[in-house]
C-alpha cells in the first residue's frame, strides 16, 4: 500500500522516524509528510491560507534506520499535510494515512484537540482510511511496542471500508494484547484553569475521573493496547436529534424552498 505518514509533534520526531521504519519494513510503500515544528494540540486544522501565496515543503533527510524514506517538513499542521498528501500533493494520493507514533497517549473524548488524531480524521474526509498511533512515555519511549499492534490494525483496516479511521494507543511496556476500547468521557490527562489574572491565564494538568471499564483509558491503564474506531464530521438526523435530546426544533426553522418554487 502507498502510506503517508504524518504527525503532530514535528518531522524530527522519533516517534514519525520509528513509525516510518515500521511501515515501509512491512512492505509498504512511506512518504513522511509532517508538520516542521511541534504544532500538538492542532487537532484537525489546517491553519491560514492565503491565496497565491506559496507554502513551504521542504526535502528532509531521515536519520539512523529512517534514512532514504522520501520525507518532506510543512509549514503548517497536521491536517493541512494530509489534505495536501490526499490531493497529491507528494505524488499519488495514499491509500492509507497513519499519524503519530505520538508521545503521550491520546484517550477518551480530548481526542477532539488532538493533532494526531486530527490528521487522521482529516484523511476520512477525502475517503482515505487511517490510523492515529500513540504511546505512553517511557525513558526512553519504547516506540517499538507499538510494531505488532500496528501491523494489525493495518491488516484490519485495509479490508474496511473507505475512510475508516482507527485509534492506536500502545502501553510503555509489553501488552497483555490488543484490545477493542470504547472512548473515556475526557482522558488520560485533562487540562483545566488553574489560576488567572486580568491579563493572563495559566493551565495545568490533572488527573482524570475514574474511567469506566471496558474504555480506552482503563484498558490502556490494566497494560492493553487498544484500539477504537472513531469517526469526526457527521449529520444529525433532522428526526432523531443526539441521544437523549429528542427532535430537533423543524417548527422554528425557515424550510428551504425546492428548486423552482
Amino acid at each position: 500500500m502507498r502510506i503517508v505518514v504524518t504527525n503532530d509533534d514535528g518531522v524530527a520526531s522519533p516517534g514519525i522516524h520509528a513509525l516510518a521504519v515500521m511501515l515501509r519494513d512491512m512492505g509498504h510503500d512511506v512518504t513522511v509528510l509532517a508538520p516542521a515544528a511541534d504544532v500538538s494540540g492542532a487537532a484537525a486544522a489546517i491553519g491560514r491560507i492565503t491565496l497565491g501565496e506559496r507554502l513551504s515543503m521542504e526535502p528532509r533527510d531521515l536519520p539512523g534506520q529512517a534514512a532514504g524514506i522520501p520525507a518532506f517538513a510543512l509549514d503548517g499542521p497536521p491536517g493541512l499535510a494530509v489534505l495536501v498528501a490526499c490531493q497529491g500533493g507528494v505524488g499519488e494520493p495514499p491509500d492509507l494515512v497513519v499519524s503519530g507514533i505520538n508521545a503521550g497517549p491520546n484517550t477518551g473524548h480530548s481526542i477532539l484537540h488532538s493533532g494526531t488524531v486530527g490528521a487522521a480524521l482529516t484523511a476520512a474526509s477525502f475517503g482515505v482510511s487511517a490510523i492515529a498511533v500513540s504511546a505512553e512515555v517511557g525513558d526512553p519511549t519504547p516506540w517499538h511496542l507499538a510494531e505488532a499492534h500496528l501491523s494489525l490494525a493495518v491488516d484490519v483496516i485495509r479490508t474496511a471500508r473507505a475512510a475508516t479511521v482507527f485509534n492506536l494507543n500502545v502501553p510503555a511496556r509489553p501488552a497483555l494484547g490488543l484490545r477493542w476500547a470504547t472512548l473515556d468521557r475526557f482522558g488520560t490527562v485533562r487540562v483545566a484553569v488553574a489560576e488567572r489574572a486580568d491579563t493572563w491565564v495559566q493551565m495545568e494538568f490533572r488527573a482524570p475521573e475514574e474511567p469506566p471499564p471496558g474504555s480506552d483509558t482503563a484498558l490502556l491503564a490494566e497494560g492493553y493496547a487498544t484500539i477504537t474506531a472513531i469517526r469526526g464530521i457527521g449529520e444529525i438526523a433532522a428526526q432523531g436529534g443526539s441521544a437523549g435530546s429528542g427532535p430537533l426544533p423543524e417548527g422554528r426553522l425557515t424550510e428551504v424552498p425546492a428548486e423552482g418554487a
